[in-house]
């Protein structure tokens, strides 16, 4: 596949037509921008989310994802981030891509249409086989918990 994953990419509504779809904007870049899909304004008041539409639905081939993921920008400038992060859209997952944003800013934050609000990688997926075991290898960190590795 030369690095290009094909991935089909339907709207849902040609009311946000005007939308651009996701795209990448640099060579560099991994991820793509997704775009908020609202007819009016949304606030979002300091300490609460919103689900956010983006009027699109994707068929991913079997083997990927797309992970959704935070915009560094809003997150650093606003405090404002994705829930669920990074959130899973699986190969066989048709509905509307919606985008649970989180507002941890001090002031609320506004989404207009057409705003980025979150970005999409695709990645491959490696599907394992559990094996039941009586007995597991140590290791060096052994069943320490959380925190647990660079204690002295």
């Amino acid at each position: 596949m030369n690095g290009i994953v094909p991935v089909k990419i339907k709207r849902l509504s040609n009311e946000f037509n005007d939308i651009p779809l996701p795209s990448y904007s640099t060579r560099g870049s991994s991820g793509v921008d997704v775009r908020a899909a609202v007819k009016e304004d949304v606030i979002i008041p300091n300490g609460e989310l919103r689900l956010i539409p983006t009027n699109l639905s994707v068929e991913i081939p079997e083997g990927y994802e797309i992970q959704v993921r935070p915009r560094s920008g809003l997150a650093a400038n606003h405090g404002i981030s994705i829930l669920n992060s990074p959130g899973t859209i699986d190969s066989d997952y048709r509905g509307e891509i919606k985008i649970i944003v989180m507002n941890l800013g001090r002031e609320e934050f506004k989404i207009s249409r057409g705003d980025r609000i979150a970005q999409m990688v695709v990645s491959k997926v490696y599907k394992a086989e559990f094996l039941v075991s009586e007995d597991l290898e140590e290791s060096i960190r052994g069943n320490g918990g959380f925190g647990h590795t660079g204690r002295t």
